[in-house]
């Protein structure tokens, strides 16, 4: 029995995972402590995904298998099971690195009781499907550069729980960019700090890499983030222009990012 309450719940939610989500709880394994809660919510996977839960069992706190409506839905499955002060949203291809926790408990007993902190966020290193690095995502939250497109690596970071409390749970309305949409609604009252170091390893592509991710995102900074509608579209642009100019030299074996 916990005695202990713990002081960072990860969320993590699966469908059809079973090809990298031990390599992920085992980056969690090893660094595991008292402090630390993890979630795991699956989406009916008919995969060898429920087995590798089974499997590993003694490290989860708790976990369930049933359809959802996405991710986003399955997360705030998630949120209504965490008892951690602080909350962290990884996926089942994630890799957390070995003193990531550490990192983040050292930073977050450094607090002054004095200073309201609502998230904390930090880097990813980037990697291709051969695991090859390609880039580190992840520049502390800045406002209004946050309102043009997701500056923040949100795989990896802490949400304080009083977050959700004050602005609710992700918009399952939203199928790629639920996590971006619920920091707009804070906005510039988003009381950030950053941790100037790698704390994820993930795989770059899926579906929050794409043009559909692009138009979404833009579709949450005229809803939620109240932007001009003239400065969203000139924007919208300029990241199409950026996204697609970097495939292109991907596909053409040139790693560059344009920032």
């Amino acid at each position: 029995m916990r005695t202990t309450k713990p002081m960072i719940s990860i969320i993590i939610a699966t469908y059809n995972a079973g090809i990298y989500l031990q390599l992920c709880l085992d980056s969690i394994a090893v660094q595991r402590n008292e402090y630390l809660e993890l979630i795991i919510i699956d989406g009916g996977s008919t995969d060898n995904t429920i087995e590798i839960i089974e499997k590993n069992r003694k490290q989860i706190n708790y976990w369930i298998s049933e359809p959802d409506r996405g991710i986003y839905d399955a997360w705030n499955k998630g949120l209504k099971n965490v008892s951690g002060e602080w909350v962290m949203f990884l996926g089942a291809d994630d890799q957390l690195v070995p003193d990531a926790i550490e990192s983040y408990t050292t930073l977050i007993k450094s607090i002054n009781a004095d200073n309201k902190v609502d998230f904390i966020s930090s880097q990813v290193q980037m990697i291709d499907e051969k695991g090859k690095d390609i880039r580190v995502k992840g520049w502390p939250f800045a406002w209004p550069l946050f309102l043009k497109e997701m500056t923040i690596a949100h795989t990896g970071s802490l949400h304080s729980i009083k977050l959700f409390e004050e602005y609710g749970n992700f918009d399952i309305a939203y199928k790629i960019v639920g996590d971006y949409e619920f920091l707009l609604r804070p906005g510039n009252k988003l009381n950030a700090l950053y941790l100037n170091k790698i704390t994820v390893i993930m795989s770059e592509g899926g579906v929050s890499d794409s043009n559909a991710a692009i138009f979404e995102q833009y579709k949450a900074v005229i809803q939620t983030g109240k932007a001009e509608k003239d400065h969203a579209i000139r924007n919208l642009i300029i990241v199409l222009l950026k996204f697609n100019t970097k495939k292109i030299l991907r596909a053409m074996g040139l790693n560059f990012y344009l920032h």
